[in-house]
């Protein structure tokens, strides 16, 4: 097969065509600013910083795409959360300081406006930047921030909306993630204008971890699915990532209409491979604690092999399970590349695919 360039593999996947060889796109923002030799404190409000650590990762690694992330402070903070800025881990919310105080405080609230509210416009700073320099030949996915339900649990605080799915009135309820999720869509469709490839959020507070999946379904699931249509319709394909053990809702995300599902270490992937329509791409998701940091490279080479064999190489991005620490050992990311391209050639794919219908 004549060899693709990093983009085009990727646009193959999401065309529903056989790659030259299985796609690559860690979530690495962390690790890829320790390879640049900065902290995070320093590239977290400077976007062409974040995008100058991203080049010369993937430069030096040669991965086939970029997910361009800051931390899961950035939508609330543009709304008017405090943030607490670190030297060495992402910003997170200060949640002692609530912008809900009351939740009938959102129908005072603004949309924030990506281009000029909080760190919103350094993010897309980076989308553009990388998408100039690299962009060409290698995929671009732009991060939106957070998802409807994560975003409603950092203006309120997470215990206090918790409280409020049980005590509050359903439409109020309903009201706080409707704002929510048209903040979030102003930002995705922001990347795209930023000329970003795909558009992502993370929704990890409506995960298995913090509530239910019932409660996924009641108050998380239809705001997410209203998101993607919208976001997509405007032209960008959308992914969808929720950490933790979501074995108990990937048949529900997988009906979001999300592009691509971005599977985190703790699920099966066989399974999600099984369930998950083969329209939708699957991306991950090697554990980035062990054996990413933890494990040996011969670790790494046996539980990429197994990953790609349990998916086929089908509707596949090869990726992290969730953001890389930044403290990977360089040998390990190099031992995830290679085996990536050793298990995920096409003459690999090819005789997976030709044994397994």
């Amino acid at each position: 097969m004549k060899q693709m360039t990093s983009l085009e593999r990727c646009l193959a996947v999401l065309n529903g065509e056989m790659p030259d060889t299985l796609p690559i796109v860690p979530q690495s923002f962390m690790y890829a600013v320790e390879t640049a030799g900065m902290k995070i404190g320093q590239v977290n409000n400077n976007g062409k910083r974040m995008a100058q650590a991203h080049v010369i990762s993937q430069e030096k690694y040669g991965y086939d795409g970029c997910v361009i992330d800051f931390d899961d402070a950035s939508i609330a903070e543009a709304i008017g959360a405090k943030v607490i800025f670190r030297e060495d881990e992402p910003a997170t919310v200060n949640e002692d300081e609530l912008v809900l105080k009351d939740l009938h405080d959102v129908y005072d609230l603004e949309l924030p406006d990506p281009l000029k509210a909080g760190r919103l416009s350094e993010w897309l700073e980076a989308t553009a930047t990388l998408v100039n320099e690299i962009g060409d030949r290698v995929f671009i996915m732009g991060r939106a921030d957070q998802g409807p339900f994560s975003i409603a649990c950092l203006l309120r605080g997470t215990t206090r909306f918790m409280m409020d799915l049980l005590t509050e009135d359903k439409q109020l309820i309903a009201d706080v993630l409707d704002y929510c999720r048209r903040a979030s869509a102003l930002f995705a469709k922001a990347q795209k204008d930023a000329g970003a490839h795909a558009t992502s959020i993370g929704d990890a507070l409506a995960g298995p971890n913090l509530i239910s999946p019932g409660m996924y379904r009641e108050f998380a699931l239809e705001p997410e699915k209203k998101l993607i249509e919208e976001v997509q319709a405007y032209g960008i394909p959308f992914s969808l990532h929720i950490c933790g053990n979501t074995n108990g809702i990937i048949e529900d995300m997988g009906t979001t209409g999300a592009r691509i599902i971005e599977i985190d270490w703790q699920l099966d992937m066989e399974k999600a491979r099984n369930i998950v329509s083969m329209s939708t791409i699957l991306m991950g998701n090697i554990d980035p604690s062990y054996p990413l940091v933890l494990g040996t490279p011969q670790e790494i080479d046996t539980a990429v092999k197994q990953l790609i064999c349990a998916t086929k190489g089908r509707s596949h991005f090869l990726s992290s399970g969730c953001a890389m620490g930044r403290n990977t050992p360089p040998e390990n990311f190099k031992a995830f590349i290679e085996a990536g391209r050793k298990y995920g050639s096409y003459e690999q794919l090819m005789k997976l695919n030709s044994t397994n219908p």
